[in-house]
């Protein structure tokens, strides 16, 4: 299994699809399943920016991967942003004898994914939106890189506001594609 991790608009999403199709993976995209099943109130208090519950996220996730039936060939794009989250992942890989082979770390400016956000257009990229995003992201998700590195997961940093192709050549260079 491999994760994509970056700031909201660092290119995960374009990337994770470029992988999948590359490497015949399955690529599971936790804003899209959000999106797709999260309702009513949840709905609202995402759309503002607000994260998800870690229990929320985590049930969404395990029901989509029980169907999966080789967890190695995932590529997870928005997941995990909470510690509470990664441990659950590293407990499940253990349990259920896959491997969490790498984080990759898209790296870009907040300037940079701004402008990125603020031209797809989506109902959730205003700027009072990102804004909360980045603050989240800052808080709750940077410090995930140095708890992987301190359970043994292979963080690849990526500078991610470079090309769509000069990205992905260095992420397969790092993976060893």
């Amino acid at each position: 299994m491999i994760v994509l991790m970056g700031l909201p608009g660092a290119g995960k999403g374009t990337q994770g699809k470029i992988m999948a199709d590359q490497r015949g993976m399955h690529l599971i995209t936790m804003g899209e399943l959000i999106r797709m099943y999260v309702t009513g109130e949840r709905r609202a208090r995402m759309l503002a920016g607000e994260l998800l519950e870690d229990s929320e996220v985590i049930t969404l996730l395990d029901q989509v991967l029980s169907g999966i039936p080789n967890k190695d060939l995932c590529i997870l794009d928005g997941f995990p942003r909470t510690i509470p989250q990664a441990e659950w992942l590293l407990k499940k890989a253990k349990r259920e004898n896959f491997s969490l082979s790498h984080v990759i770390h898209l790296i870009a400016s907040e300037n940079t994914v701004k402008n990125r956000l603020q031209a797809r257009g989506r109902i959730d990229d205003r700027i009072e939106v990102i804004r909360e995003r980045f603050k989240e992201y800052n808080e709750m998700t940077e410090p995930l890189f140095n708890w992987f590195r301190q359970h043994d997961v292979d963080v690849v940093d990526v500078n991610a506001e470079r090309t769509v192709d000069e990205v992905n050549d260095e992420v397969s260079r790092s993976l060893g594609m």
